[in-house]
């Protein structure tokens, strides 16, 4: 019990570490162009890498991030182990979730450019759903950090206009959506292409008659534009 007139300080932090897991696929064949990608909330690496590879052209390194924030899901079938789901923000000072996903890009780059796995002149980013509005917040902050950022089945950073943190990327983007996403409608996202264009040279926008999924039909145009941009620059 707090006596009358006793100070109270709320609100303190400590630093502790987090542990984030990723998984890698490679080539074998020295340092190749990486794309790194990230899951939508409720998903895990292992579903975003098997994803990925399925996007990336021959030759192209994966690497898939699994979000810090994780959370129990139900059992698949009563009596069975939980599953489990992560995701990257929390509606509690979500800047810090925002932080945390940028040193986390940061320090991923770092750590395959420095085992000899990916150039670092060659990293695209891709995100689904969740992790879309993420990667654009990292794109547009890291200017020169990226050659390409692939948005799916997602939205824009909710101060897309008032952030002073955002400039004009090098990177080129190409952002894919569903007629049928029930989440990112074709109304919500119309507006995008010309909000990305204020930052960016190159964007490239494209609808497909889906719901809230990666279809298959977007898989051939992503290694098309992935190695366009990756034989371009």
């Amino acid at each position: 019990m707090v006596e009358e007139g006793e100070p109270l300080t709320t609100d303190l932090s400590l630093r502790a570490e987090v542990r984030l897991y990723y998984d890698v696929w490679a080539p074998g064949e020295g340092p190749a162009p990486l794309l790194l990608a990230l899951h939508g909330y409720g998903s895990n690496k292992g579903w975003m890498l098997r994803e990925a590879r399925r996007h990336a052209p021959e030759g192209f390194a994966v690497a898939a991030l699994q979000g810090p924030h994780q959370h129990m899901k139900e059992p698949r079938e009563k009596g069975g182990p939980p599953r489990y789901g992560f995701g990257w923000l929390t509606n509690f000072r979500p800047e810090e979730s925002v932080a945390l996903h940028h040193g986390a890009m940061l320090d991923l780059v770092e750590t395959l450019v420095a085992r000899g796995a990916a150039r670092r002149e060659s990293v695209f980013l891709m995100g689904f759903s969740q992790s879309c509005a993420l990667n654009y917040r990292f794109a547009f902050t890291h200017r020169e950090a990226l050659r390409g950022v692939i948005g799916i089945c997602g939205g824009m950073p909710g101060d897309w206009e008032t952030s002073p943190a955002y400039g004009e990327t090098r990177a080129a983007v190409l952002h894919l959506s569903g007629t049928r996403d029930e989440f990112y409608t074709p109304e919500r996202v119309a507006p995008y292409a010309a909000q990305l264009r204020q930052r960016a040279r190159d964007v490239e926008t494209r609808a497909y008659n889906c719901g809230h999924e990666f279809a298959p039909e977007m898989r051939p145009d992503v290694r098309d534009w992935l190695e366009k941009q990756n034989r371009e620059r």
